[in-house]
């Protein structure tokens, strides 16, 4: 689930929507379905039945409407980044992007437990939620995670203190 960032300077998170086919394929898959509706509507309109093809281009036009929503939301994701004391939470959702960032000293880390809610970071007045794109059973897996690596980086940070006044 986590992936350490350079050097064990940090820690990074990336929770991504599970999608089967990427936007290129549904786009393909479209066509093909497109090129197979009007080829047989094209059958029928020859052989005097016109409405064949009207109800076919309602068809495509709201299946190409429901394939557009979902290709926009193909990239929706939560990145977590955890870097010199701070945390920083961005929710992507289609072309809109929420971003919030704690100081790692500060932040509270509250799972509802094993009823598989969702994961809430907070700290200085302000919560996100994270974890709606991993399944409920392995939230408070990522609840563990983004405890053990902010307990890391308070521990490094306070040996970076102890040896800013050793100096």
């Amino acid at each position: 689930m986590a992936a350490q960032a350079g050097r064990g300077r940090g820690w990074r998170f990336e929770l991504k929507r599970n999608v089967s086919m990427s936007p290129r394929q549904l786009l393909l898959s479209y066509a093909v379905l497109c090129v197979v509706s009007l080829a047989v509507a094209t059958s029928f309109w020859w052989q005097g039945v016109g409405a064949v093809m009207v109800f076919t281009g309602i068809e495509l036009a709201a299946a190409g409407v429901a394939l557009l929503f979902v290709a926009r939301h193909t990239g929706d994701r939560e990145l977590i980044t955890l870097a010199d004391r701070e945390l920083a939470v961005e929710h992507h959702c289609g072309a809109h992007v929420d971003r919030a960032s704690f100081r790692a000293e500060w932040v509270r880390v509250e799972p509802a437990g094993a009823d598989g809610s969702l994961v809430e970071l907070s700290g200085q007045g302000r919560s996100v939620k994270v974890g709606r794109h991993i399944r409920p059973e392995l939230r408070v897996e990522l609840a563990d995670e983004l405890r053990r690596a902010l307990s890391l980086a308070r521990t490094a940070g306070e040996h970076d203190l102890d040896h800013g006044h050793q100096a």
